[in-house]
């Protein structure tokens, strides 16, 4: 990484730094910066802008050289020397924050290609100034008039953080952000060098006692939102990745735990309720064994205590619901004769117990112990 400081100056707790990272940016980043100069009152209260040059190709520097150009005293640009990702630029930035300006109250971040303006970062900053200890975003209204890729993405991840973090954040892609300085050394720590860090920002928030407090900002997408570096399949799923464990674990789990019922089933020869209970302990043991492993070294990565004893009684209660709802099912379905309709009724009430299953572990077997960042 290579760095070109133009200065900064001095500053007190009231005041923010701003972190801009930018790949291959425009003249829009020049002018976002000239807005700037010319907003006086919000620019007392920023101790110094940090714009992240996160790799950008040889035809975009002398953007850089025009933005060191400008009367801003206060203007530092770091340079990566190879595309690394939006995460890892803001994660230069921050360390160079915790390195360089700390006393500060906090620390802002924006996008480079325009979608956000100064005015947006004002309302963010009165929001921030209010609650300091708090995170506040930028968070978009979405219209027909926003690109389908933002509206699609956005929905999912707000329905995913929903289910992982029982908070409503209703834009959990946007790049506006005011972060608590006392979250910066944690942030530095997180992995993930793309679009998924800022994902885990907000899945995180709570277990460092961060609220998320949102602020309404405009929506501003140019030319349908194509200067976002937002690679759709593999930054998907990166920020879906512990979702996508956690639901490859169950799905293993599944195939040992139905071919096992199936079998036992087909053994003992019927499928009265006490077979039924027979057949789903024995599945169980050896499905659940499975799905501990998984869960506890890949999906949670070792996160909790005494997780082995927590997650015993999470199996005994589950496979005794499993046994019974799956009997209660079987008589209210049409009967055959075999085992099909005992297996189909298992699978329809073990999804059910698969999306309750998720929540007991992660807030209470494998819940990771509450950070507290000064």
């Amino acid at each position: 990484m290579n760095t070109t400081d133009s200065g900064t100056n001095g500053g007190t707790m009231e005041q923010i730094n701003v972190i801009i990272p930018a790949l291959n940016p425009d003249k829009k980043l020049i002018a976002l910066i000239r807005d700037f100069i010319d907003a006086p009152e919000l620019m007392q209260k920023i101790r110094a802008f940090i714009i992240v040059d996160d790799g950008s190709d040889s035809d975009h520097q002398p953007i850089f050289t025009q933005l060191k150009q400008l009367p801003l005293n206060n203007l530092t640009i770091l340079h990566h020397t190879h595309n690394r990702g939006k995460g890892a630029a803001l994660k230069t930035g921050f360390q160079y924050v915790e390195s360089h300006l700390p006393t500060v109250s906090g620390v802002a971040t924006m996008d480079s290609d325009g979608q956000h303006t100064v005015a947006a970062l004002a309302s963010c900053v009165a929001t921030f100034s209010r609650q300091p200890q708090q995170l506040v975003i930028g968070v978009r209204h979405f219209t027909n008039a926003v690109p389908f890729r933002s509206q699609f993405g956005n929905l999912l991840t707000s329905g995913l953080v929903r289910l992982l973090t029982h908070q409503n954040i209703s834009d959990t892609q946007t790049g506006l952000r005011v972060i608590p300085i006392r979250y910066i050394p944690a942030l530095i720590r997180f992995p993930g060098d793309r679009f998924e860090f800022e994902f885990d920002m907000l899945l995180q928030a709570k277990k460092y006692q961060i609220k998320v407090i949102e602020q309404p900002i405009p929506t501003i997408y140019l030319d349908g939102n194509s200067s976002s570096h937002f690679r759709v399949i593999r930054d998907s799923i990166a920020i879906y990745a512990r979702f996508f464990k956690f639901a490859a674990s169950g799905l293993i789990s599944f195939v040992v735990d139905i071919s096992l019922f199936y079998l036992t089933l087909f053994i003992l020869g019927n499928h009265v309720l006490n077979s039924i209970l027979i057949a789903t302990i024995a599945s169980r043991v050896l499905s659940s064994i499975v799905n501990y492993a998984i869960n506890h070294r890949v999906v949670f990565e070792h996160a909790g205590q005494q997780t082995l004893l927590k997650y015993a009684g999470l199996f005994i209660v589950q496979m005794l619901a499993s046994g019974f709802l799956t009997n209660a099912l079987t008589a209210v379905l049409p009967a055959s004769s075999g085992q099909i309709v005992p297996t189909i009724a298992k699978m329809l009430v073990d999804f059910m117990l698969f999306i309750i299953s998720y929540q007991i572990q992660r807030d209470f077997i494998f819940k990771e112990r509450t950070q507290h960042v000064q």
